[in-house]
């Protein structure tokens, strides 16, 4: 009965009238038995970074918001004791990124230079949500700074939160950088997380905790009270266990209904490009995609191949370039919004994890940051030049070729979740580099589990041009495969 009703989607939810406090009590024991790192614990996630103490407030003024609607349809509402309509999220709990700022949440990016600098005020997006009626159930941990930080990173990890762990195979990475984000959902934490990316970071934690996710055109969804990494690249966006709700929430982010609805229509009649070359190199999950593609030509779709070029290292050396850039700039512009108490810049974030070095630099360093200070920031030919290259590269070599006859681009998004590992750092490249072109160009690309390899899930991408988030989701919905996952003990092999 209790997985029944944390793994309900918000359609369930609502139709079924659920009490808005019976499932934020639910899913804060939940939490509490399963997340938190107790002494003992054998399932402990370490997904979620904080909960709302004003979570249980809120669901009771949603309950009686419910009510007052009921009674206002009945016509027994006193006209002064109106409340507003209750609205499209009304009484859902959603689990938000910890790079993006909640009233009375830590809002960290994961990282000690912003603890204790707790916002006042919600981000223009988390706005959007408790306008729609939904509850901030508390903030997910995340790979730190959202995995801009050093090359040798392990996704999940952060000084904060420590490491998130996969709910399929506790031993597993959860990915990033919305780690927390995509191994709270698959936990049955909430029905619904907001993640972030710059590239691959909604993308990959969805594709390894089986769930759907989608990265909106750059631009559509607002930034501001999010920590920035890439002015051109960074996106918010929406994270559940089904492409359903993925639409729903991605309405109220991007303030445009009708989004679900035509996403429900189905990809009939749609031109879909196959990105044969783009591979994870993993044989069953290449396998499994291709079989997949077969299943999709079946809903009416017209499929061809495409010879999509997957990046090479010139591609990524600018887009880190650019991405370092950006940040160096757009850190010392965010960081004195969040008060005095900390760092103000990113070379002052340096050398406060150098003299925090026990806590921030435990496992990997900094090496990215000390990269971005010495690269300048965008005033720099260094930064032009990398930012002119990547977008002749994504734009004129790859997204307008492959998708000159196709309204969405598909191909594989990552092989099954490698094994974390803090000694040795990321040992294992496993995506198939479907997200590198959308993301430098900012285009729309979404995410949904295709199903399971080796009892590990496997992710289906789609990448469409500027606005066509609706569509990507509809291609989504027709292969969809979500399921629960398993909980696998720590074990070699």
């Amino acid at each position: 009965m209790e997985d029944d009703l944390a793994y309900a989607d918000v359609f369930t939810l609502q139709r079924d009238r659920v009490p808005a406090q019976l499932l934020v009590e639910l899913l804060l024991q939940r939490i509490a038995v399963r997340d938190a790192p107790a002494p003992g614990s054998h399932t402990s996630l370490r997904s979620v970074l904080a909960v709302s103490e004003n979570a249980r407030d809120e669901a009771r003024a949603q309950d009686e918001a419910r009510a007052q609607d009921v009674a206002r349809a009945q016509g027994e509402a006193r006209p002064d004791r109106d409340r507003a309509p209750t609205g499209p999220l009304h009484g859902v709990p959603v689990l938000v990124k910890d790079n993006i700022e909640v009233a009375g949440l830590p809002s960290t990016a994961g990282s000690t230079s912003l603890a204790g600098r707790v916002p006042a005020a919600d981000a223009p997006l988390v706005k959007r949500v408790r306008d729609a009626g939904g509850i901030i159930l508390g903030t997910t941990n995340l790979s730190e700074w959202a995995n801009i930080r050093s090359a040798r990173s392990t996704s999940g990890w952060s000084a904060v939160g420590g490491l998130t762990g996969n709910p399929w195979a506790l031993d597993r990475s959860a990915g990033g950088s919305s780690s927390g984000s995509g191994a709270a959902l698959a936990a049955g934490f909430a029905p619904l997380a907001i993640g972030t990316e710059t590239d691959g970071s909604i993308t990959c934690p969805a594709s390894l905790n089986g769930v759907a996710g989608i990265k909106p055109t750059v631009g559509s969804v607002p930034t501001q009270g999010v920590v920035p990494i890439s002015f051109s690249q960074d996106s918010p966006g929406p994270m559940a266990r089904t492409v359903d709700e993925v639409a729903l929430l991605l309405e109220v982010l991007m303030a445009e209904p009708g989004i679900l609805d035509r996403s429900r229509e189905g990809p009939g009649g749609l031109r879909v490009a196959v990105a044969r070359t783009l591979r994870t190199g993993h044989p069953a999950t290449d396998e499994l995609f291709d079989d997949t593609v077969g299943k999709l030509a079946a809903t009416g779709v017209t499929v061809h191949d495409v010879a999509a070029p997957a990046p090479s290292p010139a591609e990524d050396e600018d887009e880190i370039i650019v991405m370092l850039c950006e940040f160096l700039d757009g850190l010392a512009t965010y960081l004195p919004t969040r008060g005095p108490g900390g760092p103000q810049n990113l070379p002052e974030v340096i050398e406060h994890e150098n003299q925090n070095a026990a806590t921030e630099l435990a496992y990997f360093g900094h090496d990215l940051f000390e990269r971005a200070v010495a690269l300048g920031g965008c005033d720099t030919e260094v930064y032009r030049a990398a930012r002119a290259r990547n977008l002749a590269w994504a734009l004129g070599t790859f997204l307008e070729p492959a998708m000159a006859n196709a309204d969405v681009l598909v191909g594989p998004t990552y092989a099954p979740a490698w094994k974390s590992d803090l000694v040795l750092g990321p040992h294992s490249r496993t995506s198939s580099g479907i997200t590198s072109a959308a993301s430098i160009a900012g285009w729309p690309i979404a995410t949904a589990p295709m199903g399971l390899v080796e009892g590990l899930p496997v992710g289906f991408g789609a990448v469409g041009r500027p606005g066509s988030e609706a569509l990507l989701l509809a291609v989504c919905r027709a292969i969809e495969q979500p399921a629960r996952p398993t909980w696998r003990q720590p074990c070699r092999g």
